[in-house]
């Protein structure tokens, strides 16, 4: 059996805390689910604050997993979308969230 050894967690510990983050796995649920403007991922998702839906799409944004693009029309429009590392999360988190459900039901 080897040995765990701290150097070889720490990505992945960073990984967990900014999943674990309050908000942020309904923001990258709703970017799956096609969730583009910022009004869109707020109607989406109930009770997010506009500062909280903000700090997490920079958050997310800053990691690599959503990719901002800022559209030169009038009014200039912010479009947001899962990058492949967010679309890759979003699927090795699949499995997890099928576990919960499978464990709240029971």
């Amino acid at each position: 059996m080897d040995p765990i050894r701290d150097e070889n967690c720490p990505r992945f510990e960073d990984t967990l805390e900014l999943v674990g983050r309050r908000w942020t796995g309904s923001v990258l649920q709703a970017a799956d689910q096609g969730a583009r403007r910022f009004g869109e991922y707020r109607a989406m998702i109930d009770g997010i604050s506009d500062r909280l839906l903000s700090q997490r799409l920079k958050e997310l944004e800053a990691a690599g997993l959503i990719e901002r693009t800022v559209i030169p029309s009038t009014p200039v429009q912010i479009r947001y979308q899962l990058a492949p590392d967010g679309r890759a999360l979003v699927d090795a988190l699949l499995p997890l969230a099928q576990w919960s459900m499978r464990r709240s039901s029971t």
